[in-house]
Order: C-alpha cells, then structure tokens, then sequence
C-alpha cells in the first residue's frame, strides 16, 4: 500500500510568534479575547484517497501489466487522488505505476470463498473499490458456473463487511483458448453470461456491482502469449475497457441543473454505433459505442435501436434495457457509465434473437439526457 501521508515538522515564524506567546500567557491567565478566539480548522487538509483492490488471479498480478497502465492512465486524466491497494507487491511491466494489488497466482475464486481468505486481506488493505477479474482457473478446472456465482456471493458478502459503502467492478473475464482445454472457450462464455443477471441481483445504491465486459473484442491469438494470459495488446485492451468504469465511481458529483453540462442543454450530442461481434443460428451478439460528440459533458444517455429483419433484442448489459412492442429498444446509461467528457466513448453489448437467417445490423440513435 502507498502510504500518502507525510510527517511535518513543526516550523517557527514571525508569523508564529504570536501563537507561541498566546501558549506561554495561557497558564497566568493573561490571554487576550482576540487570542483567545478559536483558531480556524486547517483548510490545505488533503482528503484520504480512493483505495482500489484489484482483485483476482494471475491475470491481475503475475505481472497484470494492464494495472499499471490504468494506473497511468487514470493519473492522466487527474485521478490523482487514488490508491492501489493489496497484500501482494508489484510484479514488475517496467512502468512506474502503485503496484499493490491482490492478484495471486494460481487461485481460484471458490477457494478463496470455500477457506475464507478474503477477510484478512480486507482487513489488511481496507479498499473502497474492488476491480475484480476472477474466475479463470475455477473456469480451466471445470467448476459450474453455479459455484463459481456463488463464491462471489461469499466475497461480495464480506467485502460489505468490511465496508457496507465498497463499490465493485465485475468482469466479464477475457477468453481463454489454453492448447491443453479444448472446451475452456466455451465455458468463459458460459460463465460470462451468467455474470449480469448475478450483479443485478447483488447491486445496491449503497454498494452497487457494475459489470465491466473484457471478453468482447478481446482476441486469444493476438491479445495472449498462451491463449490465456494477456500479452502488451491484451493489457492495452483490458486497461481501456476498466478505465470508463473505474473514472466514472471517481467523478466529483454533476453540478446543478442549467450548468454547461446540463443534458437539457440543446448543444449536447452524443452518437451510437452498432457492430456484430458473434453469430449464431437463431441470435447474435452485437456491442453499441456511445460518443460524446458535444463540447461539454455529458451526464447521461439514451439509445434507441431498431433491429433489422425483425430481430429482437432479449439482454443488455452496461447499460438498461427497456423493449417495445414493435421491437425497438432503448438503451439507458446504467449510470457508472452516463458520465461522459466532451469526445469520450462507452460501449454496451446486447444479445438479440432473430426468427431466421439475418445478418446483424440496426438504426442506432443517441440523445443526451439525465443521469439515470
């Protein structure tokens, strides 16, 4: 952990002089009333930082390169104010960068939860938010993705234990395709898309769960050294999509109505476009990028979708999904992603059924509105 707290010794000034002979007259009883007026709290006080636990196996810490990436990268964009959090030391990538993280070798999600090992490690780092990629090696042993769910409900459960306020970042993990598990790729997806429905059934207001997709666009054969394990693109990638995320949990609090961020303002746009991801008999898997077209921030977004040759759209994740019954959908910001910097993007991705063969395309819309 960094400990950003620094040890001031005390300095005497001219300034100070007074203060010092006011201390020295307290005990005769000479102090006089203008002395003796209370002194002001120290304004230059620093806030404590935003503790953030990445949380998982050796994909997140032997080496994790892609923290130290977002690391950067979030210090670029003025998240100055953070703290990488774990037990476990850096592991090198070369990249100046808070190492500290919770990324062990080797550990499966279930035996975290089934031991207890959780707890220790909370207690040690006490995070604030959790950055949680977990799951690979429950995946490669063939563990169901029931028991897999049902680990993050013990850890869930004790990191709100440790604090009732912790926010979490849940991935979606990246695919796997090791030369020595044939069936491993289609159990990522398995798991994968289990993953929404289990965080909205475990998101509070209090502690929300915000599911974070790093297994859309993300290749094995260019984007891992062993079909497992990211290599520079795949960290690049894995960086890129926490980061919306993550900067969104650390934005200061939207302003007041009919401030230049306002979304009722007629000068903000926002843009949306559609691309196919997978094909399937019967269905598709399509991924939606929201842009921030406008010179001001926007706070909030809604897309409408209108699906070709009759599609219907059945499940949305990163966002919130409302049908008609034409088959239009719309597309709401799932609010850690409504916050958006003039030019900045976000992306949700979709499940749709089509009732015959069809290639997969929509009419996208984009309109600024209200964080939801």
């Amino acid at each position: 952990m960094r400990d950003t707290r620094r040890l001031r010794l005390p300095r005497l000034s001219i300034r100070s002089l007074p203060g010092l002979l006011a201390a020295l007259l307290l005990p005769l009883g000479l102090l006089t009333p203008a002395a003796a007026a209370a002194s002001p709290p120290d304004a230059t006080a620093a806030a404590d930082p935003v503790r953030i636990m990445p949380l998982g196996d050796s994909i997140t810490g032997s080496p994790g390169c892609w923290r130290a990436l977002l690391w950067n990268r979030l210090q670029d964009a003025g998240h100055t104010g953070i703290d990488f959090v774990g037990t476990l030391p850096p592991q090198g990538c070369g990249i100046a960068h808070d190492g500290d993280n919770e990324g062990h070798g080797g550990e499966l999600v279930t035996n975290v939860a089934s031991q207890g090992l959780l707890p220790a490690r909370l207690a040690a780092t006490r995070p604030d938010i959790v950055v949680m990629h977990f799951g690979t090696n429950d995946v490669w042993s063939n563990i169901a993705p029931d028991r897999i769910l049902a680990a993050y409900d013990t850890l869930l459960a004790q990191m709100r234990e440790s604090n009732p306020d912790i926010r979490v970042l849940v991935a979606q993990l990246i695919p796997m395709n090791p030369a020595t598990c044939a069936a491993c790729a289609q159990r990522v997806v398995d798991l994968n898309a289990r993953i929404p429905a289990w965080a909205a059934g475990a998101h509070t207001s209090r502690s929300p769960v915000v599911v974070v997709d790093q297994w859309t666009g993300f290749d094995t054969a260019t984007d891992t050294y062993d079909g497992v394990h990211p290599d520079a693109s795949g960290d690049e990638k894995i960086a890129a999509r926490w980061f919306p995320a993550l900067a969104a949990q650390l934005e200061s609090t939207p302003g007041d109505p009919g401030d230049p961020g306002d979304p009722g303002d007629p000068t903000l746009t926002c843009t949306a476009s559609f691309r196919s991801v997978s094909v399937w008999q019967g269905g598709y898997q399509a991924e939606v990028t929201v842009r921030n077209t406008s010179a001001a921030p926007v706070r909030g977004w809604t897309v409408t979708l209108r699906p070709a040759d009759g599609a219907r759209v059945t499940q949305v994740w990163n966002g919130a999904l409302k049908s008609a019954a034409d088959g239009t959908a719309t597309v709401a910001d799932a609010g850690w992603n409504g916050a958006l910097a003039p030019g900045a993007s976000t992306a949700f991705g979709l499940i749709a059924t089509t009732a015959g063969p069809a290639a997969p395309a929509a009419t996208v819309d984009c309109a600024a509105t209200p964080a939801s």
